[in-house]
């Protein structure tokens, strides 16, 4: 097998090659997206930690109202940030809620439009599904290394890699939920001289809902798991003490960070979920 290895493909070669040739055409898009993204993120984390904390609180308890109509959950949500303000994690779960609200509107943005193209179009679907795939099963530490050579050191690298790994989940849901909208019922639309934007907006979101709402969900779950990933590219938040305790070997940090994080999750999820 000697001879097989010897005519290895020098696939690192062209991938550095072509990282260098990024760097070097489009080094200042690089800076401005860096710019502009730590600028956001800034801006949006002193929103969470200028007023009181029990205040933001209370606005998630209001949010959680509005969104799911039942007290049960108000209670839920308000128990787990006030175990994570009596764990003495405010800080850094304002600073990991930043991320998820950066990724959840980038990936959202980005990924229901392609869901929604996909959909319409199968052949589409099926040319972008290997490259799907590919984003969810490469192991997420590989994004970190290009993504500190293209941003450096931070909270945007590791915003970036989550929107990588979490684009796919959006965009599948939001194709499921599309393509599964009863035939009749676009069919009734365009019987009715309704036009495809009119379908789109009238017939087929509202019946896919559901299924958006799951991406969402899911999105937000995935963000929440890489807060750890990202904490090993500099970007602050919860995964801090886990890396921090595993570097120093501390079981107590670890459960007591890795609780946390696990409030936050059951807080976001009863927050946002919808029941079909």
């Amino acid at each position: 097998m000697s001879w097989l290895e010897d005519s290895k493909i020098p696939v690192g070669k062209w991938i550095a090659k072509g990282f260098d040739w990024l760097i070097d055409t489009f080094g200042v898009f690089f800076d401005a997206i860096d710019e502009i993204l730590s600028n956001g993120i800034d801006g949006f984390l002193w929103l969470l930690q200028a007023p009181p904390a029990l205040v933001i609180v209370t606005l998630f308890a209001v949010l959680t109202f509005y969104l799911q109509r039942s007290w049960g959950r108000v209670a839920v949500v308000v128990a787990c940030f006030l175990y994570v303000l009596n764990q003495g994690y405010w800080e850094e779960t304002t600073e990991s809620l930043t991320l998820i609200f950066f990724a959840v509107i980038f990936c959202m943005g980005v990924g229901v439009p392609i869901g929604i193209y996909a959909a319409h179009r199968p052949k589409f679907f099926k040319a972008i599904l290997p490259v799907l795939d590919m984003m969810q099963t490469i192991p997420t530490f590989v994004y970190l290394i290009p993504m500190i050579v293209l941003f450096g050191i931070g909270m945007v690298p590791g915003l970036v890699a989550t929107f990588i790994f979490v684009l796919p989940a959006p965009i599948r849901l939001t194709q499921l939920g599309i393509s599964q909208v009863p035939r009749s019922l676009t069919e009734a639309a365009e019987a009715f001289g309704a036009t495809r934007f009119q379908t789109l907006y009238k017939i087929e979101l509202p019946s896919a809902f559901p299924q958006i709402m799951t991406g969402l969900n899911q999105t937000i779950m995935l963000s929440l798991s890489m807060v750890v990933i990202a904490a090993l590219v500099g970007a602050d938040g919860l995964g801090v003490p886990v890396v921090r305790a595993l570097n120093t070997v501390n079981a107590s940090l670890g459960f007591e960070s890795g609780l946390v994080i696990v409030a936050v999750a059951i807080a976001l999820d009863r927050m946002l979920r919808v029941e079909r």
